[in-house]
């Protein structure tokens, strides 16, 4: 299989420095431990964006060095490789100790972003499991990291994608592949549920201080919530959070597996498995294959989010030692998500001033669309064309309901009627995407890339890093998804 000897795991100078600021929260936080090396590594894909972002160079990333080191078959000098312990609700289930069951924290750079290898092999946290990923999921998630960058929603980036002819078995046997993934933190809500449920309390209070000191010092000096720090962190976090549903909702986005374990303290999106973009617009759409409740349905996504930081607050409650502020602190969520999401909406209707009666056009037209099956990111590209060209019959083309839209748009029109078009319309342009990462697009990729072609990942990246500009020649990405990918089934292996 050709792998590297023991004394061959260390790689030369490529620039990064690392202050490894969770590795010094100590030992009852995680395991040290080496990546598993893989035979053969090739390149699958890389974001020169995310490289600049890190002062990577692009030609050293292109290098045999990066590629074992982003495989794990290599260790970047001075990074310190482990894997975290955690706990956390799955599917609304409490399910005990999780963990890093296949990532590797590399560890904290001097700028202040921790790089992580996703499927670098097995960990003390894995349950049984390989620790592994498939070119699959890899794929996905290298994608949909940069494509939700790209539509502005926070998320955790993916610097780049090495694969190997390792053989992984899933419901087949597939191929393996490394995600290395980027993030100023992958501190998650089970972190804390798992040091709460223990009865750990200084490790708690540690790891609370920690994520305080280093990325909400306000919450310190915070006047409110009886002054108390823990509490304020709790209510900064609610507030991440309900800035990010809003994101998600307005985009059509599923994230599919949305486990305490898989919600971020910093409010951003981080584990991309059973995601998609809806295509038509179904409210109780379920993405994920494996959710056989439907829990995670894309309109029940912002309640889950609140029970997830509801368990949140109960993690936190013996460092808030009060209850009543604790309810507080999450009242936060209940009031900002709706002001995000109505704020999101009316960007995209290109609604330039805050009035009471926007809520029932908006609350119209998302009754429509489901009524109708219209594909939500086609008619919000549509409509904002629509507004630019005053030729809204592309629009009306997509509903089966004409009489009921030309109800609404008249609505519409009176509302838009003294609003200047032109900047409506450049305001819809940049908020209504042309190309999101749809399931078939993805599926496409994949199924190239298994073939040694990367020409298509390629292409998709480009698009998707942009998603707003028109890119012209490349209309075929931004239509509609064809009859079979219906029937593209995604799961929690995805």
């Amino acid at each position: 299989m050709n792998l590297p000897a023991e004394s061959d795991l260390t790689t030369g100078h490529i620039g990064l420095d690392w202050s490894h600021g969770f590795a010094a929260l100590g030992p009852d936080f995680f395991t040290e431990l080496r990546p598993t090396p893989l035979p053969s590594p090739h390149w699958v894909g890389a974001s020169s964006d995310v490289a600049k972002l890190l002062g990577l160079d692009e030609t050293w990333l292109r290098s045999d060095e990066a590629l074992q080191a982003f495989t794990g078959n290599t260790l970047l000098p001075g990074s310190r490789p482990l894997a975290s312990v955690y706990s956390g609700h799955q599917f609304g289930v409490w399910a005990g100790q999780l963990g890093d069951g296949r990532a590797i924290l590399l560890g904290e750079t001097a700028g202040g972003l921790e790089i992580q290898l996703k499927g670098a092999g097995r960990t003390p946290y894995s349950r049984g499991g390989d620790g592994r990923a498939v070119l699959r999921s890899s794929i996905r998630e290298f994608l949909c990291s940069e494509a939700m960058h790209g539509l502005g929603i926070p998320t955790s980036r993916a610097l780049c994608i090495t694969g190997s002819p390792a053989h992984v078995r899933r419901e087949t046997i597939e191929t393996a592949a490394v995600v290395t993934r980027v993030a100023p933190s992958f501190v998650r809500f089970g972190h804390f549920e798992h040091f709460s449920a223990n009865d750990q309390e200084p490790q708690l209070q540690a790891l609370a201080d920690y994520v305080i000191d280093r990325y909400y010092p306000e919450c310190r000096s915070a006047s409110t919530l009886a002054g108390n720090p823990y509490a304020a962190l709790l209510q900064c976090v609610s507030e991440r959070t309900a800035h990010l549903m809003g994101h998600w909702q307005a985009v059509g986005f599923c994230h599919g597996v949305m486990n305490t374990d898989n919600m971020s303290m910093l409010g951003l999106t981080i584990d991309y498995g059973p995601f998609q973009f809806l295509d038509a617009f179904v409210p109780g759409h379920v993405c994920n294959h494996s959710d056989t409740q439907g829990r995670y349905a894309y309109n029940r996504q912002p309640n889950v989010a609140y029970w997830n930081l509801f368990c949140l607050a109960q993690a936190l409650l013996p460092l808030i030692e009060d209850q009543e502020i604790a309810k507080e602190a999450l009242e936060s969520y209940k009031t900002l998500f709706p002001a995000e999401f109505m704020s999101r909406m009316r960007s995209k209707l290109g609604l330039l001033q805050s009035r009471a009666e926007h809520a029932q056009l908006i609350d119209g037209i998302l009754l429509l669309l489901a009524q109708n099956g219209v594909d939500y990111t086609i008619f919000w590209r549509r409509l904002s064309h629509a507004v630019q060209d005053s030729d809204f019959e592309p629009v009306r083309d997509l509903f089966a309901d004409r009489a009921g839209f030309d109800q609404w748009l008249l609505s519409y029109s009176e509302q838009t009627a003294l609003d200047d078009k032109a900047l409506a319309s450049n305001l819809m342009l940049k908020t209504n995407p042309k190309f999101v990462l749809r399931n078939h697009l993805g599926e496409q990729a994949i199924q190239a890339a298994k073939l040694g072609d990367f020409s298509e990942l390629q292409t998709l990246q480009r698009l998707l890093e942009h998603p707003f500009d028109e890119h012209p020649g490349h209309d075929a990405y931004a239509a509609f998804p064809p009859d079979w990918a219906s029937s593209i089934e995604i799961s929690c292996s995805s």
